[in-house]
């Protein structure tokens, strides 16, 4: 019968959870830790959360703007870090991907409108790839960036609990 306790292979859930415990196993196998000076625990955070977030967009595969943006974004930082001389940068920028998915259904400020503008302005801020985004898909993207992050939260909690025991 359906046991709770097995994830679908194919759930968002499932995905995230494979590729995270994975990129954890490869962090902790990477430098044991050697101090616990406040440097070196905020380079393991660091690690960490670029885990997730990469576990996560990963996990969405190329289906959503936001991921896309945070691919690119975690791509160009890991490029810019192997090379740091390099004045060159790859041939798509980050405005021409998101502009890309954007534009098929483009729509002015003033039909998104005028009471929202603000509040949309901060929404953008706060969610990958949102400054080129109109409302409606603006919107969209949120929902399922929510989603995304409730589900990592979830995962990364079930973790630790198994952890603290």
């Amino acid at each position: 019968m359906n046991n709770p306790h097995h994830l679908n292979p194919t759930s968002l859930k499932s995905r995230f959870t494979t590729r995270f415990l994975r990129a954890l196993t490869k962090i902790r196998a990477q430098k044991p830790i050697s101090s616990s000076s406040p440097t070196e625990i905020f380079r393991r955070y660091r690690r960490i959360k670029v885990a997730a977030d990469k576990s996560m967009a990963y996990s969405v595969r190329s289906r959503r703007i936001w991921s896309r943006a945070m691919l690119w974004k975690l791509r160009s930082r890991s490029y810019r870090r192997q090379d740091p001389c390099s004045g060159r940068r790859s041939g798509k920028t980050n405005q021409a991907i998101m502009k890309k998915s954007s534009n098929e259904n483009t729509t002015t400020r003033r039909e998104d409108g005028v009471g929202f503008v603000e509040e949309a302005d901060e929404l953008r801020q706060l969610v990958p790839g949102g400054e080129t985004m109109n409302l409606c898909n603006l919107l969209d993207e949120t929902a399922h960036y929510i989603k995304c992050l409730t589900t990592q939260v979830q995962v990364m909690k079930k973790i630790a609990d198994f952890y603290s025991f």
